[in-house]
């Protein structure tokens, strides 16, 4: 849920206008992108929680 709120804090920074004579210390395009990395992240996390068991994929321990 934090991720959330800061992806929308993110974004609605983001968007706003630049102003040439102030400099921006953070990158809220770079946050954005943090931010949906995380969220993919707990979504797997989140898939295996539901799972029981480790997602090994299709392979299904065979090594190639």
């Amino acid at each position: 849920m934090l991720v959330l709120i800061v992806f929308a804090f993110a974004n609605w920074r983001g968007r706003q206008p630049a102003q040439p004579l102030k400099v921006r210390m953070i990158n809220y395009h770079v946050v954005q992108m943090a931010c949906i990395v995380l969220m993919l992240v707990m979504a797997a996390h989140m898939l295996t929680l539901y799972a029981g068991h480790p997602v090994t994929g299709q392979a299904r321990g065979r090594s190639f």
